[in-house]
């Protein structure tokens, strides 16, 4: 005989919708398990108690790989509608007593990683119940979340021309040329620009912004371009600098920590560093909720003191 809504009311919990939830999301109960710092064998309880009150499996096993059933996806769909409404609860709540929360969704490319950490901390003593989620990736992806207009503010470099976006740059990205203490070069005085990059480039795929800033730096300056190496993060051309691999160009946050104890050398190159802002973007005429206004407006007004802090950071 079916349950009644009050039967099954008092059967659900909602601890044992956040567990389904995460094992939906990350698709295994160990790996759910980790995240909510559970055992694996609670998940499994947890599922096992939700699936008795539903009387209906919610996951299954097919040789080792976990499935969602039908049920399961029905169940996913009004557990996130759940959950979404108490947030909105939650907010309307804060608001109440002049509070502002929500959820901050932050996409950074990977330049700007460096960054947008130094930039929250601040909001966050002045919103303290606002939840961020930020998500670090390369340019192509970046420009892929635009187009799907998601519920993101993107942080990137090289903002695309050809789409309809608003934009709010907040910071100078300088990109300076860096090679390993012990490189050959770094006993030569006079270095040009054309023997830099000819000493063994390390570059960014094709697509960074960081390499599109490069490229159209050596074509505004008539330099040859030739690349040794492809890596696809700025901390593996690091890496591959300090091995003594070669050469690079990366931004300076990236890389103080090396430049400070002496294991990085900048030399000093006509044209570098470059400069290029970091913004913040989001396609015009999308509707911004009140958590991103107030990130918005926040960073706006504090301009000069987010200048004056990065240039007290990389000057210390």
């Amino acid at each position: 005989m079916p349950m009644t809504l009050k039967q099954l009311l008092s059967r659900l919990s909602f601890r044992q919708m956040q567990v389904f939830q995460a094992v939906y999301e990350l698709q295994g109960y160990g790996r759910a398990a980790e995240a909510l710092g559970l055992t694996q064998p609670a998940v499994s309880s947890q599922i096992r108690k939700l699936e008795q009150a539903l009387d209906q499996p919610l996951f299954e096993y097919v040789g080792r790989q976990l499935y969602c059933t039908r049920a399961g996806e029905m169940v996913a769909q009004r557990i996130n509608a759940v959950f979404e409404q108490v947030a909105s609860l939650q907010a309307d709540l804060h608001s109440l007593r002049g509070q502002l929360s929500g959820e901050l969704n932050l996409c950074a490319v990977s330049t700007a990683q460096y960054a947008v950490p130094h930039l929250l901390q601040p909001f966050l003593d002045r919103y303290p119940t606002v939840n961020v989620n930020l998500r670090v990736m390369n340019r192509a992806s970046a420009i892929e979340q635009l187009n799907n207009n998601s519920d993101e503010l993107v942080v990137m470099g090289l903002v695309p021309s050809d789409r309809s976006l608003a934009t709010l740059p907040f910071l100078d990205n300088e990109l300076i040329p860096v090679m390993a203490a012990d490189h050959p070069l770094a006993r030569q005085k006079a270095l040009t620009p054309q023997q830099f990059l000819d000493a063994g480039l390390l570059l960014r795929e094709a697509g960074s912004g960081n390499r599109l800033a490069l490229e159209q730096h050596c074509q505004q300056q008539r330099l040859s371009l030739r690349s040794l190496m492809e890596m696809t993060s700025n901390d593996a051309i690091k890496h591959g600098v300090l091995a003594g691999l070669g050469v690079a160009v990366l931004p300076k946050l990236s890389v103080l920590a090396e430049l400070r104890q002496g294991q990085l050398l900048s030399p000093e190159l006509k044209g570098f560093p470059l400069r290029r802002s970091w913004c913040l973007v989001y396609p015009k005429g999308k509707h911004l909720t009140p958590v991103m206004q107030a990130f918005l407006e926040y960073t706006q007004a504090n301009l000069k003191q987010i200048n004056q802090y990065f240039a007290k950071l990389m000057a210390a």
